[in-house]
């Protein structure tokens, strides 16, 4: 009987020493973009999230932190690292690897997103209700949109007819349709290659957010920026937050659950939130800069917004069931444009008085 309490004393030591050293597990994360440290989401999301689960975990979650694809490969490919485990979390636009993400793609399409924070929130909830298996590869943390997209260009955007011959960067499939039916020549690229492309020539201007002038000093390279009139913009584009599924998977409950409380609905807000915060930043940068920034009046944003009801009606006729996501989109935009509204204590936002400088 001795022995038999010996031995089951040191099982049982054993095991406790073993859930011990479960529980302490130690894990590093290596977080992959495309952007320098300094940008928006890196700085003001990506870095407080890991100090978060950081600081949660007492430590056992370390992160580090690849700007800039110090990785290697591309940003098109950073997807596909969560997925094969190059990265054990990256950002990336899905708008880069065109056909991929259909269902997500409902949210580019032009002159559906309010501000950056609402129609983050509505993508998030968009996606965990109709477009979960577009992530299946891998384990999604969040989804964002950036703010209103509008031009950045070397010559002034006044009329709908100064977008001809001019050469405009697109960042996505949606967005290059777009600036096709307006009249432009798209010219496709990450949004990285922009400063170059545009010093070079390569192209005349480039939809981007006010966020995205900031790292990539576009302020300084182009003097005219134009926006539109009313609440909704011109376009956005979509980013996931995702993780290696092997990398999540493989972590002690106790540590997914971390991981589980800083995603989804709160990281996607983060997002939006920083994202929004940053276009105010950008806006007034090229304003101290001298630059002529014009916000289209309620008539010519009216011809913009024609033109582009050609892109919306070819991507609904593309397949069965794309209208009912169109709707989904523009009801929960609506329904999170209107809830950050009454956080306000204010009625939905009114159309934008035109100005034009």
């Amino acid at each position: 009987m001795l022995k038999s309490l010996t031995r089951l004393s040191l099982a049982g030591a054993a095991l406790a020493a073993m859930m011990g050293a479960a529980l302490a597990q130690e894990v590093t994360l290596r977080v992959h973009q495309f952007l320098p440290a300094q940008a928006t989401i890196p700085d003001k999301v990506l870095k407080p999230w890991a100090e978060k689960v950081e600081a949660e975990s007492d430590g056992r979650i370390k992160v580090e932190f690849y700007p800039s694809m110090q990785l290697g490969g591309s940003p098109p490919e950073l997807f596909d690292q969560a997925r094969d485990g190059v990265a054990d979390v990256i950002w990336t636009v899905l708008g880069y690897t065109p056909g991929r993400f259909p269902k997500s793609e409902t949210f580019e399409l032009p002159f559906i997103m309010t501000d950056a924070v609402a129609t983050s929130k509505a993508f998030q909830a968009f996606v965990e209700k109709n477009a979960m298996d577009e992530f299946e590869a891998v384990h999604l943390l969040a989804v964002h949109t950036h703010g209103p997209g509008l031009f950045h260009s070397k010559d002034p955007i006044n009329t709908l007819e100064n977008l001809e011959a001019m050469k405009i960067r697109g960042g996505s499939r949606i967005i290059n349709q777009l600036l096709e039916k307006l009249g432009a020549t798209p010219v496709g690229m990450p949004v990285p290659a922009v400063p170059e492309s545009l010093s070079k020539g390569v192209i005349d201007g480039a939809t981007i957010p006010w966020e995205v002038t900031l790292p990539l000093r576009v302020a300084e390279l182009v003097k005219n920026h134009t926006g539109f009139s009313g609440e909704n913009g011109m376009y956005t584009q979509t980013f996931a937050i995702v993780m290696n599924k092997d990398s999540y998977e493989g972590l002690p409950d106790d540590l997914k659950a971390i991981i589980d409380d800083n995603s989804g609905m709160p990281l996607a807000e983060m997002a939006g939130t920083a994202m929004q915060a940053s276009d105010k930043v950008g806006e007034a940068k090229a304003r101290e800069a001298g630059n002529t920034v014009v916000t289209l009046d309620e008539a010519e944003t009216a011809r913009f917004k024609e033109a582009s009801e050609a892109v919306i009606a070819e991507w609904v006729a593309q397949g069965e069931g794309r209208q009912q996501l169109l709707d989904d989109a523009k009801a929960l935009i609506a329904q999170y444009t209107g809830e950050g509204a009454a956080d306000a204590g204010a009625p939905a936002p009114a159309a934008a008085e035109p100005e034009n400088k």
